[in-house]
């Protein structure tokens, strides 16, 4: 799969915190996990 970018934990927390909103979801925690999960689909990595 080919990778197509990169965004750091805080990055994957503020978008977390932005969408909250509009995800089904109760903690910022389980939203970040959703988001790594589509983020990875898409060729997206996650760096600590």
């Amino acid at each position: 799969k080919t990778k197509v970018g990169s965004i750091t934990k805080a990055q994957l927390h503020s978008i977390a915190e932005t969408k909250m909103k509009d995800l089904n979801v109760n903690s910022v925690e389980a939203a970040e996990n959703l988001i790594a999960g589509t983020a990875r689909s898409m060729g997206i990595t996650i760096q600590e």
